[in-house]
């Protein structure tokens, strides 16, 4: 009985053992990766407003640290596929279908300014700019509501990898304090220049932290007092008054609406579109824009895709409750044109027009019918 005692407690220690042994490495191996893409990712959350810690997490969860066959081979550090709108290199990969296509980089760097990039042009992930920059739970959480993976379990993952690791406190840091911290042998303090500490197992240092948020507040009042001095010009152009001559966005406009440089964008009533051209169809407008089809149709006041023909307008947000100031009612000609197509000219949504009008659900304009796009309809 004491032998079977015995045997039994050197399996379990040898266990404990290996299990340590590899935890160890795979932590050194985490560790590393921290150190070595930090600075990129926080240069990343300085220009696009992305926490540090969720494309710390995000990086070391797709790419395992640096190591997957897209991470290695690729350069490909999160999984992103390549999509309708993508002209850049590309490699098979088997993932959730055999032989996918994958987007591939000359280095990580381009790899984690797509990563930026992706997330900013993509309509579903909007909601997430509105977030603060330290809400890394509400991050994670809006990641998979917009889709960004299928792995119910995903959030949880990484929110584990951002406290395990605190990468958290890299979502306060400067650009300088991360590269300071890069080049900084562990249990060594940063020359005597002001700089961070990092503990043994490679991550910052409460000291390093609150030098960094001084730093951040620092910067943030500069900004400010810049701000003030300069007024901030317009960003996004006045909608037209002239809904035959839409405005062109220009290309500060076109990084507000994250749309591809590479194609003509219009705004109508402060809501972005295109004009479809041969052999579009919805679904394929929806893919290169990083759009959920149907929320593309509903855009559109659609509930199912129809044919798309050249010159249609298709607006790639949601269209306004009301029409713009100046078009307050609009009198039906004698084209037959139904509400839908009304609602499209003004980019009104049109349940808020059915609202506006107390219009039945089988209503359909007649020539001379006013209809109000702003404001209520008066009760006589």
């Amino acid at each position: 009985m004491k032998r079977i005692f015995r045997l039994t407690a050197i399996i379990a220690f040898l266990f404990i053992s290996i299990t340590t042994v590899q935890a160890q490495r795979r932590n050194a191996r985490y560790n590393e990766y921290i150190k070595q893409y930090a600075p990129l990712a926080v240069e990343q959350m300085q220009r696009h407003k992305i926490p540090a810690s969720i494309t710390l997490a995000q990086g070391l969860l797709e790419s395992g640290a640096g190591y997957s066959e897209l991470a290695r081979k690729s350069n490909n550090h999160f999984g992103i596929k390549c999509g309708g709108n993508w002209r850049g290199r590309t490699v098979r990969h088997d993932d959730d279908a055999r032989n996918e296509c994958f987007r591939a980089y000359r280095n990580p760097k381009d790899s984690y300014e797509d990563h930026s990039d992706f997330l900013k042009r993509g309509a579903r992930y909007a909601f997430l700019f509105k977030l603060k920059i330290t809400d890394y739970k509400g991050w994670a959480r809006g990641l998979k509501k917009a889709g960004y993976a299928t792995d119910p379990n995903y959030p949880a993952k990484l929110i584990k990898y951002i406290e395990d690791y605190r990468l958290y406190e890299y979502d306060t840091m400067t650009t300088e304090d991360s590269e300071r911290l890069a080049k900084t042998p562990d249990n060594k303090a940063v020359a005597s220049s002001g700089g961070s500490k990092i503990s043994s197992d490679g991550k910052p240092s409460s000291a390093s932290v609150e030098k960094a948020r001084k730093d951040a507040r620092r910067s943030r009042k500069a900004r400010k007092r810049r701000q003030k001095a300069e007024p901030a010009p317009d960003v996004i152009p006045a909608s037209p008054l002239s809904l035959e001559e839409p405005k062109r966005i220009d290309k500060t406009g076109l990084e507000v609406f994250r749309f591809s440089l590479t194609r003509e964008a219009y705004s109508r009533n402060g809501v972005p579109f295109i004009t479809s051209v041969e052999g579009e169809s919805y679904s394929s407008i929806a893919q290169s824009y990083h759009l959920y089809l149907n929320e593309l149709l509903r855009f559109n006041d659609l509930s199912r895709p129809e044919e798309l023909l050249p010159g249609t307008v298709v607006y790639l947000q949601a269209k306004k409750k009301q029409s713009e100031k100046g078009l307050d009612k609009y009198i039906v000609g004698e084209d037959e044109e139904s509400l839908r197509d009304i609602c499209q000219r003004f980019a009104v949504r049109m349940s808020s027009v059915v609202r506006m009008n107390g219009f039945s659900a089988d209503y359909k304009p007649r020539e001379g019918d006013t209809i109000v796009l702003r404001g209520k309809r008066s009760r006589k």
